[in-house]
């Protein structure tokens, strides 16, 4: 059954219908891989790969969740012209087209999730949903409780104010502090630039969690199939 773009991309949850004429405006829409810029145009969900800021928006596999422990090193990514190793070289017998949900830095190890359910996905990183991604973090030196005190009510980065998150000192030692720190938001390379702004850089940083689900024991470079019951998990704060 073909409908308008703009509508398929509603009834997604992905935008208001506005809104999702502005994302393909912006060419940030593809159907069959090609980017689409032409409003009113028909769509066939049934036949047809739909993306939305490259995830998926609907697809005729299987749906398929996968939870990664990213070692360093590796880019949260299913292409690189570089020949960079990406996490999709450490899935095997995965014949389902699957994205990264959000991503990790180069240098950042720890829990990824990687699907090919667009609707998830989107609604995973919309941050009306406040999903919380739990951090552990090694920093340099010992941050002082005024400034832990002001990551948690939120500094300002890149012009604007950061959401509330919460912090627990896990390890202090002569010059490394290890932090955890739970937040639900998703701007690029965060939790490094809040520890930057407050004279702390940190030296190693891993996700151990997306809301409820955890990484637990699983070791760097091993992946796991996720159930109905981890989905709920990664919603529950």
């Amino acid at each position: 059954m073909q409908e308008r773009l703009q509508k398929i991309l509603a009834k997604a949850g992905i935008a208001s219908r506005r809104k999702a004429e502005e994302l393909i405006k912006e060419g940030r829409v593809r159907v069959d891989g090609k980017v689409v810029t032409e409003m009113g145009i028909q769509v066939d969900t049934d036949t047809q790969d739909i993306e939305c800021n490259g995830i998926p928006v609907s697809s005729r596999e299987k749906k398929i969740y996968i939870l990664l422990h990213k070692p360093a090193g590796f880019l949260s990514t299913v292409h690189d012209p570089q020949g960079r190793p990406i996490v999709t070289d450490l899935l095997h017998n995965v014949k389902e087209r699957i994205y990264p949900v959000g991503r990790l830095d180069q240098d950042t190890e720890g829990a990824l999730l990687l699907t090919n359910d667009g609707e998830l996905a989107q609604k995973i990183l919309h941050p009306s949903h406040e999903v919380n991604k739990t951090y552990v973090a090694k920093v340099k030196g010992k941050p002082d409780k005024k400034k832990l005190d002001a990551l948690a009510k939120g500094i300002i980065l890149e012009g604007r104010k950061t959401w509330p998150a919460d912090i627990k000192v896990l390890r202090a030692e002569a010059q490394v502090t290890t932090i955890k720190i739970i937040i639900h938001e998703g701007r690029k390379r965060q939790v490094r630039k809040m520890f930057e702004a407050v004279g702390h850089p940190v030296l190693q940083l891993k996700r151990t969690a997306y809301g409820q689900l955890e990484l637990g024991n699983l070791e760097p470079g091993k992946s796991r199939i996720l159930g109905p019951g981890d989905i709920k998990m990664i919603f529950r704060k």
